[in-house]
């Protein structure tokens, strides 16, 4: 075959790090653009990024050129570098190292966009622990949890 193609939808979700409360309603839209930037850079199609107060989830499609890893090494570099200049009380702020990244279908994608949308709703009733056991436990991941925050 000639050509390398081709189809892989993510959704992935990673914390701040010791979930700070960092991602405050004031600075987050702006966040969430900067890093649909970054997606965009790597030809990463963002479909949706949203989150709480100390983390963030995206779905995306992952480009054939870049690893899962590349990717939230350089959305998480470059936004990190980012919200540092949008004053002082960011000059500790830091992503947390690890990150959940789950694949879905095409078929799944609206479900998976409107989850993301709904995030206010859903921490209403669980904590981000708690959400992020459910999706390890949806997809059947083997963790200590020991090891998980």
């Amino acid at each position: 075959m000639a050509q390398s193609l081709s189809q892989i939808f993510l959704h992935i979700i990673f914390s701040t790090k010791d979930r700070a409360p960092f991602i405050q309603l004031e600075i987050k839209k702006e966040l969430f653009s900067y890093m649909a930037g970054i997606l965009k850079e790597y030809n990463c199609k963002p479909y949706s990024i949203n989150g709480s107060i100390d983390h963030v989830h995206i779905s995306c499609n992952l480009s054939r050129t870049i690893t899962v890893s590349k990717l939230l090494e350089e959305v998480k570099k470059g936004s990190s570098k980012w919200i540092k200049t949008k004053g002082r009380i960011y000059k500790n702020f830091s992503w947390q190292k690890g990150y959940g990244a789950f694949s879905f279908g095409r078929s799944q994608l609206e479900q998976v966009i409107k989850y993301i949308e709904n995030q206010d709703q859903i921490h209403e009733k669980w904590t981000f622990k708690e959400e992020f056991i459910k999706f390890l436990e949806k997809y059947d991941v083997n963790y200590n949890e020991e090891y998980l925050w």
